[in-house]
């Protein structure tokens, strides 16, 4: 009932109402432009392909994170990951080049220079994304994509196709930032957000119409509400390191003296690592599907071979994905870690760690912390990676897919829109969604 009266008290005020309904209005523009087709598609090919195709599996993964366009190959088929790889990338980047390091000190200017940066590289991460989709959809038995290649009367409607859906991405993360700036919330991670969310109820749908399979999905629920649970408490998860900071006095003033602390969260790295791990796990199979129907048999008989050795149903495939998924979080926490210089930062305003000593011996002691609890952020993401694999084994529900990062972005965001709604009912001293 709180949560609710919240959500009266938001709409009642002009402001957040505008915003509420702008988000939402960004998200209908959204699905419509999922429904728009890529120009010289096959529609009857690519439903059978999603239906009974040598790589249903692995379209229908990658159709659950494009909330569906895929299914349709819409423009928005590549949705913002080109941008989110671009953004990766980015960070991984800074720590590197001495001149994009420089600029990320430099305050808001440098944060939005990196930003036009992450803008240029998202332009060509969209065209080899989406040739290697074309590519795809081109090699099966009845083609999805009937002229492809950049020679001949093939060239303009290769290049049509490749511009709508890097134009497609383009739109789509233009409009998330109009929901950042004038909506509610992260407005790329509400795209993604609403994608997922479109595609759950017709994979619901699909259970729903088998009836043996009811008690199946009632299971399937029970798990899905558990790990929602489960993600909510590492998510919010963290270790609180008390910091000091000394008195001093400039002038005739006294500055310093409080105590604050610092918030290292059990899972600070999000749901990268899986989408890290998953992006690996997926390459092999895609490179794979491009040269199965090659017409050199010792090629097509290896890129078999290596389709099935990374297929989405095979149990080395998941544990590939769990060893992945561990081993990408260590290695961005420390990336962010890193990046963020708390023991420097620490020293330079004053603050230390009681009975650490400031400088290297509180960077070790941040490291030794982190370390320890980002095992179980690890652990916990890794288990949330291969659930999918023990859910369908459980309930035998082949129809619906528990993604892991779906059921992530879907709580973070919600998550961080309430921490945002509820600091805007605070301001007007309103009473909010967390007690």
């Amino acid at each position: 009932m709180e949560q609710l009266r919240a959500v009266v008290d938001a709409l009642k005020l002009p402001d957040l109402r505008r915003k509420i309904l702008f988000t939402f209005a960004m998200l209908v523009v959204f699905r419509f432009v999922a429904h728009v087709p890529v120009p010289g598609l096959n529609a009857q090919a690519l439903e059978q392909l999603f239906t009974s195709g040598p790589n249903a599996a692995l379209l229908g993964m990658l159709d659950l994170f494009s909330g569906g366009a895929l299914r349709n190959f819409s423009v928005a088929a590549l949705g913002v990951y080109p941008y989110i790889t671009a953004s990766i990338v980015m960070q991984l980047l800074i720590p590197i080049i001495p001149r994009l390091e420089a600029l990320s000190k430099e305050g808001e200017a440098g944060r939005q220079r990196i930003a036009q940066f992450t803008h240029y590289l998202t332009i060509p991460l969209a065209i080899l994304q989406g040739y290697g989709q074309l590519v795809l959809l081109h090699n099966q038995p009845t083609p999805v994509i009937p002229r492809l290649g950049f020679t001949g009367p093939d060239l303009v409607p290769t290049i049509a196709m490749l511009l709508s859906l890097t134009a497609g991405t383009v739109f789509l993360v233009w409009l998330g930032e109009l929901i950042t700036q004038y909506g509610i919330g992260n407005g790329v991670s509400i795209i993604i957000f609403g994608g997922i969310v479109a595609n759950i109820p017709a994979l619901i749908g699909q259970s729903l119409l088998t009836a043996d399979q009811l008690f199946g999905l009632v299971v399937f629920i029970i798990l899905g509400v558990i790990t929602v649970a489960a993600i909510v408490v590492f998510t919010e998860a963290q270790r609180r390191i008390p910091v000091h900071y000394a008195k001093r006095m400039r002038g005739a003033r006294l500055y310093g003296g409080q105590s604050t602390h610092i918030p290292l969260k059990v899972n600070s790295a999000g749901m990268i690592p899986l989408i890290f791990a998953m992006s690996i796990m997926i390459l092999p199979g895609t490179i794979a599907s491009w040269f199965q129907f090659s017409r050199t048999p010792w090629i097509a008989q290896s890129a078999t071979f290596l389709q099935r050795l990374v297929d989405p149903t095979s149990p080395l495939y998941w544990t590939l994905y769990f060893i992945l998924t561990v081993g990408f979080t260590f290695f961005y926490t420390m990336v962010i870690f890193q990046q963020q210089r708390l023991a420097e930062n620490l020293q330079k305003y004053g603050g230390f760690i009681p009975g650490i000593r400031p400088g290297k011996p509180t960077e070790e002691y941040l490291m030794r912390v982190l370390t320890r609890i980002t095992w179980a952020g690890a652990l916990f993401l890794g288990v949330i990676a291969i659930l999918p694999y023990f859910a369908q084994l459980a309930t035998n529900i082949q129809a619906i897919q528990l993604s892991s990062t779906g059921l992530l972005i879907i709580v973070g965001v919600v998550l961080d829109t309430m921490k945002q709604l509820e600091a805007q009912l605070l301001m007007r001293h309103y009473e909010g969604f967390i007690k």
